[in-house]
């Protein structure tokens, strides 16, 4: 089973939790963590790792392999153990990837609004992911969206589409990846996504 771990820039703890892990170098992995005390319980104690079911639900700005060992206790979207380290960084997971993962789950959603706009949005963010549109194109295309959702206000099955065309297209990548694969989920199915991102950072 592959054990991930996100953070943010330079090993520091993303989401929740303080403190710099220990990185991978070129002559190996990071160092164990100091054992943690106590009992494990999910958001309070522990180390939160994610397996590969969990990940989608976890984006952030740097994604490592990692591994545990000694006692595990399992949550549903995550699993906290007592001692853990980093492997490696997987370098896939980067602005390009994290870019068209938002996409594909934007495009998961868009068929719910009958909108050239949202389309136009999601064909403008994978162009910018290949390094084919500006900035300045990009941020026309989230306007954009701006704007058909404010045309169908209080559409509740077509809000996701709109969201997800949105969120993939937001500045910053990673948060785009995020921010559009929870608002595709609203009608795709999490299980299909995370099978794609996993592909996407080579690790199927």
């Amino acid at each position: 089973m592959t054990i991930f771990k996100v953070l943010g820039e330079n090993g520091q703890a993303y989401h929740g939790g303080s403190g710099k892990w220990s990185l991978p170098t070129a002559d190996g992995p990071g160092e164990w963590m100091p054992g943690i005390e106590g009992d494990l319980v999910p958001c309070v104690n522990g180390y939160h790792l994610c397996r590969e079911s969990d990940l989608v639900n976890w984006l952030g700005p740097t994604l490592y392999e990692a591994e545990y060992r000694g006692e595990m206790v399992e949550d549903d979207d995550k699993i906290v153990v007592r001692e853990a380290r980093l492997l490696r960084k997987l370098d896939t997971w980067n602005e390009r990837t994290a870019r068209l993962f938002a996409c594909d789950c934007a495009e998961r959603a868009v068929h719910l609004a009958n909108d050239k706009r949202c389309v136009e949005a999601i064909t403008v963010a994978r162009r910018y992911a290949n390094g084919e549109a500006t900035s300045e194109e990009l941020a026309a295309a989230r306007h954009a969206t701006l704007a058909a959702a404010r045309d169908s206000a209080g559409d509740s099955a077509w809000a996701a589409a709109w969201d997800s065309a949105w969120a993939a297209a937001l500045g910053g990548a990673w948060a785009a990846a995020w921010a559009a694969a929870w608002a595709a989920a609203r009608d795709a199915a999490g299980a299909a996504q995370n099978k794609r991102l996993i592909a996407l950072i080579g690790k199927e």
